[in-house]
């Protein structure tokens, strides 16, 4: 039988300390400090000029979260914390709770939740609004996440695929997907949509990668803007989630009426298994759609490949993106 106890629900209603903890850890760099050893709360506190005391509860909080281990009254870094958020790493990736925790996605999580499940969706545009700031943090801050999958997306089409000439991306924000590929694919040349708002970023990325004039700009929104092509592959990265199927099947076909022949859309998205409570990134995925857009979702496999089909393109292939959370779905125009 199993152990009856509230310890759940005490948890889930003071989860909102867990994200404080982390924010508090990264800000004060108490990772980098116990890497350089720093590893007692004397020293971390010396070392990141806070009180011994904060550092203290801080660290012991983070051990008991599964960031730290401590041992003898010394801390020290989990392999994954030593991987994410050391700032010396390369694969840091603490800054993104600049945008995941961002004033603005707490307030739209927590100000009134019951609003949002009863209306099926935020109350109100929420993250579509047009040019919403929230996306320049966006681009900014969740690109050490993105990055990598971006690179696993463009090796992945590599084996498919002759090297496209002309691929278009869509909601690019930092713009890594398009880049990945103009770096995978030499000839190539990239076109990024987006608000132009967030473009700023996709394009700093863009110069800082030496694209030069392989890449290119659209501003505004995907619903609105002529997409011209015809492309030999078309990026939906992290975009679908934002809207309800029937959305999506309608700008599927926008999509499929501008690739050319034998052409592909990407897509890469939080996938549930068809249960919707498996594997929990993806699955959560849902909840958090429902709080931030009108319509939003995770869709599981076959609601995506429902979708493709209908849109005009083949059954498409599923490639998980490990490490990632992340899946990719490929699917070829039909005739």
């Amino acid at each position: 039988m199993a152990e009856v106890s509230p310890e759940l629900l005490m948890d889930a209603v003071l989860g909102y300390f867990r994200t404080s903890a982390i924010k508090a850890a990264i800000e004060l760099d108490v990772f980098t400090a116990i890497a350089e050893g720093a590893e007692d709360a004397a020293a971390i506190g010396r070392r990141t000029g806070a009180a011994e005391s904060g550092i203290q509860a801080l660290a012991d909080h983070l051990t008991v979260m599964g960031f730290l281990e401590k041992s003898d009254g010394r801390y020290r870094l989990t392999p994954s914390s030593a991987v994410f958020l050391d700032r010396r790493s390369p694969a840091f990736l603490g800054d993104f709770h600049r945008f995941l925790a961002a004033p603005e996605m707490i307030g739209l999580a927590l100000s009134d939740p019951a609003a949002f499940v009863r209306n099926g969706g935020s109350v109100g545009l929420a993250n579509t609004a047009p040019e919403d700031p929230v996306w320049v943090g966006f681009a900014r801050y969740m690109a050490p996440f993105f990055g990598p999958v971006a690179q696993a997306t463009a090796a992945y089409i590599a084996g498919l695929t002759p090297a496209p000439g002309r691929v278009l991306d869509i909601a690019a924000g930092h713009g890594l997907f398009g880049i990945a590929f103009a770096r995978q694919f030499p000839a190539c040349e990239v076109t990024a949509l987006d608000w132009d708002n967030v473009l700023g970023v996709a394009r700093e990325n863009a110069a800082a990668a030496g694209l030069g004039d392989r890449f290119k700009t659209l501003p505004g929104s995907a619903f609105d803007v002529a997409f011209g092509g015809p492309y030999d592959i078309i990026l939906m990265p992290n975009f679908l989630h934002h809207f309800d199927e029937a959305t999506c099947i309608g700008l599927l076909g926008k999509a499929r009426a501008a690739v050319a022949p034998g052409g592909r859309v990407a897509i890469v998205e939080f996938v549930p298994n068809e249960d919707r409570v498996s594997p929990p990134m993806p699955a959560t995925f849902a909840y958090i759609m429902l709080a931030t857009t009108p319509g939003g979702t995770s869709f599981p496999p076959s609601a995506l490949k429902r979708m493709l089909v209908r849109a005009g393109f083949r059954d498409p292939e599923f490639a998980p993106l490990a490490p990632s959370p992340q899946t990719l779905i490929v699917a070829e125009a039909a005739g």
